[in-house]
């Protein structure tokens, strides 16, 4: 649903609010108390939380037609198939992908990562090939490379970060980090820490004309931004799905098909092959040969509900509410004293993370956890980014779409309070 803007403004089209107290009664966990006060819950970057129909589609699985999916011939096998396979076209319609045989289900993000660097990278990476990286990476996109880089050979290269917490794109040219020897580019779409929007389309682009793959993680984007595999021009894109208000353990792995056919099982086992030799196997067709063994049927289910309701709701929407809190965020806790804040201005992903004078994060955390707020703290899996910025953690306060400016003030209020108690 859609609204016109007021009349002198130019015309365009923007999104209606949200009816966000009519949404937060599908979550049943918002309505807990944590220490005897109102949860506020804002570790969304970490996980989000779970709305009824999401339950019930993962509860129906188990309660009407639990069985394996693909190999089974009676009829409960038969709807199971039908219901896995129905997930994986609503994840392909989400992100825009024009063959659902792209959309690979793994547990989470990590392990679409690892898929690409090991099946994929580490086939094809020799002794002088580069990585292209860049030192806001989560763990997941980072280790992964390392492990490889080390095996094969290859070098690892990272796009420096401007002071404002931006990609100093400009030094792909400027220092060549783009050149003939470039053979992957893996990337976020959107830091975790800094919630810095990086140019992804334009990335991926410039990849592509020096013949380099693009692997882009996706975790903290599809969750909070349309997306659309064939506008950006990437070659692999991997998120989670409990991130997407989904059930935990299931994730997507998407790579262009004529890729995917040219990789490498990362998984031996069942359903992976087409046949079996005492010596050697031949592989099933993708995305069969990456899904090795019984997979997450309810997971799926689960992550196909998820994916209907959040464009039920509307992705436009959801990611004007979350911007609307992000800045209100900003400039609340921006008047605070001794809060630093780290990142970009707006635009910028739907999270603030930040630190109040001399206080240990953890300790931090702590004291709002008892005010009822969870917010998370530590190095966020971003230990290289830490380092660049001074500092050993922070604490990252994040949104979604049931959150309300009310509960901002509510962490404000919480910070405030942890300032008098720890400063005096």
């Amino acid at each position: 649903m859609t609204r016109t803007v007021a009349v002198g403004e130019p015309e365009a089209m923007v999104p209606a609010p949200l009816d966000v107290e009519r949404l937060r009664r599908d979550f049943p966990i918002l309505g807990r108390t944590v220490h005897g006060r109102p949860l506020v819950y804002l570790d969304n970057a970490a996980t989000t939380q779970k709305p009824e129909p999401v339950i019930a589609a993962e509860a129906d699985v188990y309660r009407r037609y639990n069985a394996n999916v693909h190999r089974a011939i009676h009829t409960l096998g038969e709807e199971a198939t039908f219901a896995y396979e129905e997930a994986r076209r609503k994840v392909a319609a989400l992100i825009g992908a024009p063959d659902p045989r792209g959309c690979v289900f793994v547990r989470n993000a990590t392990e679409g990562l690892n898929l690409v660097a090991w099946a994929w990278g580490r086939r094809r990476l020799r002794p002088g090939d580069e990585v292209l990286l860049t030192p806001m990476e989560h763990h997941s996109n980072l280790v992964p490379w390392q492990l490889v880089a080390a095996e094969t050979g290859a070098r690892l290269r990272f796009v420096p970060l401007l002071p404002d917490g931006h990609l100093d794109v400009g030094a792909l040219e400027r220092d060549s980090l783009l050149n003939e020897r470039t053979r992957i580019v893996a990337f976020t779409q959107a830091s975790n820490v800094l919630g810095t929007l990086t140019p992804a389309a334009e990335i991926c682009r410039r990849a592509r004309a020096v013949g380099a793959v693009s692997v882009l993680d996706a975790a903290q984007g599809v969750p909070h931004l349309p997306v659309d595999v064939r506008a950006l021009g990437c070659d692999f894109l991997a998120f989670s799905g409990h991130k997407l208000y989904a059930p935990l353990g299931i994730g997507v792995l998407w790579g262009r098909p004529e890729l995917l056919e040219e990789t490498e099982p990362f998984l031996g086992g069942g359903e992976m092959i087409l046949r079996v030799d005492l010596t050697c196997s031949t592989w099933n067709e993708v995305p069969y040969k990456f899904e090795a063994g019984t997979p997450n049927v309810a997971g799926a289910v689960g992550l196909g509900a998820a994916v209907d309701y959040l464009r039920a709701v509307g992705l436009e929407a959801v990611a004007a509410h979350e911007a609307d809190l992000t800045r209100y965020a900003l400039e609340r806790l921006g008047e605070l004293p001794d809060v630093t804040i780290y990142g970009p201005p707006m635009p910028r992903g739907p999270l603030v993370t930040f630190n109040v004078g001399a206080i240990h994060p953890h300790d931090l955390a702590q004291f709002l956890d008892q005010e009822g707020v969870a917010v998370r703290a530590g190095h966020h899996c971003a230990q290289p980014l830490m380092r660049h910025l001074g500092v050993a953690a922070t604490a990252r306060a994040s949104f979604a779409l049931y959150n309300t400016r009310a509960e901002v003030d509510a962490l404000c209020a919480a910070v405030r309070r942890a300032g008098a108690f720890f400063h005096g």
